[in-house]
């Protein structure tokens, strides 16, 4: 469809001949997402001129086809000129039926006809497209205070329809996104958390037993819809957006414990496909992670349904999923750094902070070691995927695997070595300042850490560095001559000067702290040591 016979029909005003080639425009360019350069100019003219066509008294039925039209254009971030001003936003804005403060706007409630809806459904996807494609038009949105009318419509709106509610959470998801402004904005003058809990507890039909406490779901109940998935995933972003922002008064943290007993319901249910329900439980992840460490205990302190008495009787249930997730993310074996690392920063937190998650995770992660006979990154275990982590080449993903199993050792090195050998944990301990050996910074209970007798039995035939026992090696110096021996050190020490001098390696000392430090240094450091002590003697 030629762009300019569109046009003419634009400028003819003929209703039905205008929707008539819209139609087949949209129709042809339903899957496009990379346009024709030499073009531009027409569809920046046709973005003007669907403006025009809905700022007239047309049909619902043309105004749906023009705001797809403008969907499809909208992909297209050069010819959003005429759109992104701020009569092309509230021409839009009205059209989605959005409350402005400034604005007058039909209630959303008075769309009666399928059609009528489908205008909102489609001035929404068009919003979206616009603001996530448009600087300019994410400060208009801010500037005729968008994100609030947003959050006046949700607070307002008990409607059911699936689409209207899930575009309008996208819209907003994208504003407090984009500008991180806005989001203290809706916290402060909106009262959005506590707006985004209530559109939970409502999506998720949440009954409250406790302070922080929700009536467990029903195991033989059928699994949570899809579109009330979508709607709650989109919810959740919007929270992950605006709980990044500081939040200090004892109001705000009941809120967040509210959060917090909302997401371990979000964790112990289940949606249509493993897929929806895997990606549900990201986001609740994702969600937890914003949340001060002190509201975790929520997750586990669920007194009605009762828990593990050896556990001090708290509840393991969600700490459980927490694991079977990371495991599931671990074994696909790809985007471990957005995919994995929020759940092992999670539990790593979890951990440090409250001794019964701490315990429970050690039980499963890091059991009694019996079996040294192999490698620690060698198996299927959960502690053998993380051990091979802890060499993994994303930094942020090593680091993560690395800190969640030195915590849950009680950050001791000793305690770490022996899981995972020194080999894998010399980045931890370099990071750390720990290549000596010690304890991290933060104490912990004298507790559970007690060895088997078949690690007792096997622990003086370990080999530190690798953490297992190593089959006898024959030694290569025992057929050699003194001067043999001699002739092989000396070229192994000019082997290494020379790379040295050439830079390509640079030999590195341990300082009396623990850390490490080029080798001259460190040699001159301990001898002013030694030679200080002989002074005081």
């Amino acid at each position: 469809m030629a762009l300019s016979h569109i046009l003419t029909q634009i400028d003819s005003g003929n209703e039905e001949e205008i929707e008539r080639r819209l139609h087949e425009y949209n129709r042809e360019n339903s899957k496009t997402f990379a346009f024709d350069c030499k073009e531009e100019d027409a569809r920046i003219k046709l973005c003007q001129g669907l403006l025009t066509v809905l700022r007239r008294p047309v049909q619902p039925q043309c105004q749906s086809t023009c705001l797809e039209t403008m969907r499809i254009l909208s992909r297209d971030k050069r010819v959003l000129g005429p759109v992104v001003t701020s009569e092309g936003i509230l021409t839009l804005v009205g059209l989605a039926r959005i409350p402005l403060p400034d604005a007058e706007v039909k209630p959303l409630d008075e769309a009666k006809s399928a059609v009528e809806e489908r205008v909102v459904v489609e001035a929404l996807k068009c919003l979206c497209n616009v603001v996530f494609n448009s600087v300019a038009a994410q400060q208009v949105g801010e500037d005729v205070r968008l994100a609030q009318g947003l959050c006046a419509y949700l607070r307002s709106s008990s409607s059911t329809r699936h689409e209207v509610g899930l575009f309008s959470l996208r819209l907003l998801f994208l504003l407090t996104a984009l500008r991180p402004d806005v989001r203290g904005v809706v916290c402060k003058e909106m009262g959005a958390v506590g707006l985004l809990t209530g559109v939970l507890e409502r999506l998720l039909d949440v009954h409250w037993v406790g302070p922080y406490e929700v009536t467990p779901p029903d195991p033989q109940a059928p699994p949570v819809p899809n579109e009330k998935s979508e709607q709650v995933m989109e919810a959740l972003k919007v929270l992950f957006n605006i709980t990044m922002s500081d939040f200090s008064d004892e109001d705000n943290y009941h809120q967040l414990r509210l959060i917090a007993a909302i997401m371990r319901h979000i964790l112990m249910l289940r949606a249509q496909t493993e897929e929806k329900t895997e990606e549900t439980h990201s986001h609740a992840i994702n969600l937890l992670s914003n949340l001060p460490v002190c509201c975790l205990d929520v997750l586990i302190d669920v007194p009605l349904q009762g828990g593990l008495e050896k556990y001090g009787g708290k509840n393991m249930d969600a700490v459980q999923v927490l694991v079977d997730f990371m495991e599931k993310r671990i074994d696909k074996g790809s985007n471990y750094k957005e995919g994995l690392t929020p759940v092992l920063s999670l539990m790593t937190e979890g951990s440090r902070y409250h001794r019964e998650i701490r315990r429970y995770l050690k039980a499963k992660v890091l059991p009694p070691l019996k079996d040294v006979k192999v490698r620690p990154e060698v198996g299927t275990t959960v502690r053998n995927k993380l051990v091979r982590l802890m060499t993994h080449v994303d930094m942020g993903v090593k680091q993560g695997a690395a800190e969640f199993l030195f915590v849950l050792c009680k950050e001791s090195v000793d305690n770490l070595l022996k899981y995972t050998g020194y080999g894998n944990a010399a980045g931890l301990l370099v990071a750390r300042g720990l290549l000596a050996g010690g304890r991290g910074e933060t104490e912990y209970s004298a507790d559970e850490d007690s060895d088997t007798e078949e690690y007792k039995a096997a622990k003086p035939f370990v080999n530190p560095i690798t953490g297992h026992i190593e089959e006898p090696l024959p030694n290569p110096l025992e057929d050699m001559t003194e001067e043999q021996k001699e002739y092989e050190a000396q070229k192994l020490a000019n082997m290494i000067g020379e790379l040295s001098r050439q830079q390509l390696i640079r030999p590195m000392g341990v300082r009396k702290d623990g850390s490490l430090a080029p080798l001259e240094e460190a040699l001159h450091q301990c001898s002013v040591a030694d030679s200080s002590e002989s002074d005081s003697d």
